[in-house]
């Protein structure tokens, strides 16, 4: 049996007020730490400061973004990376269940949308980069995901269904 198999890693980039809030964590970790200093404040002011450390902690952790895309012979399967160590699985779907897979904005696409369509967006919203819309139906509910697969992943899920696939004109 041919197995199919290819990967893709995409990083997200990160709104400017990320960094808005990165810095206002640190400003905040460093007020809690004068404050667990000051005696007036004695064991409330280590509580204060180890709630800020955390909270910049989840805050730093979870500012990066990456998708990892993993077609595996006929199941695609997307996962979301926080911070470059917890993964945690986004969308997974079999291309019998995927009707289509076409650039964002085609004809194609926009054919195969319904008014009640749940919107996943899985791609770098880095300006200007190839994005790829694909519509999915899973029982009642149909789901429309924006992904950016490299030419790899295109080519084994247009292998494995080639009317499902279209081509960038």
């Amino acid at each position: 049996m041919n197995e199919m198999y290819a990967e893709w890693l995409v990083k997200r980039k990160s709104p400017a007020y990320t960094m808005l809030i990165k810095i206002a964590m640190g400003i905040l970790c460093v007020i809690a730490f004068f404050l667990s200093m000051s005696p007036v404040f004695g064991i409330f002011g280590v509580l204060i400061l180890l709630a800020a450390a955390a909270a910049t902690y989840f805050v730093f952790r979870n500012s990066e973004v990456e998708f990892e895309y993993l077609f595996v012979t006929n199941t695609l399967s997307i996962d979301r990376i926080y911070g470059r160590s917890k993964r945690k699985k986004a969308w997974e779907g079999s291309m019998e269940g995927i009707q289509i897979v076409a650039p964002t904005g085609s004809t194609e696409a926009r054919d195969h949308e319904t008014k009640n369509m749940k919107l996943l967006d899985f791609s770098s919203h880095v300006p200007g980069a190839k994005t790829y819309t694909l519509i999915s139906q899973s029982g009642a509910e149909t789901t429309k995901i924006i992904f950016e697969p490299n030419d790899k992943l295109l080519q084994c899920m247009r292998m494995t269904a080639p009317r499902k696939v279209v081509r960038e004109v």
